[in-house]
């Protein structure tokens, strides 16, 4: 199983000698793919589909990318591969009802895996953000897992494995992912034909190890800006009056949001580039148009922040939360004179100014907080109510001694 190596080069020791194995004849039943977001979980879980599908004669060579089965994969309607994934408002994966079978949820994609193969080969069903089923949900696809029908592999994806129940991850074998070096993101860049080699090493070093991010950065200059405008912002709230600090937070919300709707895939998820042919240019697209600041300040495109649903602007504040804690952990390195280990060089004037009106200890007591406010956000915190504590600790030292 050679496509998709680069993507788990820093997985877990076994984990790509495993997944071989699962394409090569010892397919497991059920396989749990752990790890942060956007570190090539779904591509990995897709080589994964694709392999198990793939009726290439040499096991070693699946998938081959050439075979009926791998082209039906890559085209995204092969009979024999079942997806499910959050929907709804909530963003949940739901239990759905086994009796509409062209419904959507846990007990209808159980339903669907009762039945023999159409290809005659595999069936495959892989559950994405598969945390994000209640008990309920988790339940109901207990007895699949200990009971699967004959020629059939469930493919769970998950973020956080820990919100799955034991009996759920005891059940499967688990391949756990980690983020990839900057160098290993920078060449996967470079390889795709997204981005040159600077740009390819500034969007790695931003990404944070999640070479998804940067997939997405570098096939949508827009998303590079706004995010440049966030951390701006971020570092001229440093020295605003308290009396301008609260309706920043609201732009900045709004901002977020627009990032992460520009970073978030089309749903139906397009083809990703790893199922795709070798030299194609395709690949995921913004699912609306991202205004640019101007646009926003005018009233453009970008509706008000009230119009967004509860589940965008709780996602586009955790966006924000992860930019502001990179801002101010480049901003105290900064501070401690290490210009040249800042992980966005291009801030780097930026976050020097502004390091002469913070102390380090300041910040670290920030990015506590920060930390702890973000817990409260992914719970039931109200997203504007957090970003005003925020916006109102995130001061210069003077103003934090006062």
């Amino acid at each position: 199983m050679t496509v998709g190596r680069q993507w788990i080069t820093r997985a877990a020791p076994g984990t790509l000698s495993a997944a071989a194995a699962i394409v090569e004849g010892a397919a497991a039943h059920a396989v749990l793919i752990a790890g942060p977001p956007s570190v090539g979980k779904m591509t990995l879980a897709d080589d994964l589909a694709a392999g198990l599908l793939c009726v290439a004669p040499d096991p070693a060579n699946r998938p081959c990318r050439a075979c009926r089965g791998c082209r039906l994969v890559a085209g995204a309607n092969h009979p024999d591969l079942h997806r499910l994934g959050p929907e709804g408002p909530g963003g949940q994966v739901v239990i759905g009802d086994s009796a509409r079978p062209a419904g959507r949820g846990v007990r209808n994609l159980v339903a669907k895996l009762a039945y023999l193969p159409v290809e005659g080969g595999h069936r495959v069903a892989i559950v994405e953000h598969a945390e994000r089923m209640n008990e309920d949900a988790q339940n109901a696809l207990l007895k699949t897992l200990e009971e699967p029908p004959p020629r059939t592999t469930l493919i769970l994806s998950a973020d956080e494995e820990d919100r799955l129940l034991p009996t759920v991850r005891s059940r499967c074998v688990r391949l756990r992912m980690a983020p990839l070096g900057i160098r290993a993101i920078e060449d996967l860049l470079v390889e795709r034909g997204v981005a040159d080699a600077s740009v390819a090493a500034r969007l790695a070093r931003i990404a944070a190890g999640r070479p998804g991010v940067a997939m997405a950065y570098a096939r949508l200059p827009e998303a590079v800006t706004i995010h440049d405008e966030i951390a701006r912002s971020l570092l001229d709230l440093l020295s605003a009056p308290v009396s301008a600090r609260l309706v920043s937070g609201r732009e900045l919300i709004e901002r977020a949001v627009a990032l992460d709707t520009a970073l978030r895939p089309v749903e139906p998820a397009v083809v990703p580039a790893a199922r795709l042919p070798r030299g194609s240019s395709k690949g995921p697209r913004p699912a609306t148009p991202v205004p640019t600041a101007d646009e926003a300040d005018a009233g453009g495109e970008a509706p008000a922040t009230g119009k967004r649903s509860p589940a965008e602007r709780r996602r586009g504040v955790l966006v924000l939360l992860d930019l502001w804690r990179d801002v101010a952990l480049d901003l105290a390195i900064a501070a401690l004179g290490g210009r040249h280990e800042v992980r966005d060089p291009a801030l780097l004037d930026d976050l020097v100014a502004s390091a002469s009106i913070v102390r380090p200890q300041q910040i670290g007591a920030f990015l506590v907080h920060l930390d702890r406010i973000a817990e409260l956000v992914e719970g039931n915190t109200g997203p504007e109510l957090a970003i005003d504590v925020l916006v109102l600790a995130w001061r210069p030292a003077a103003s934090a001694a006062a």
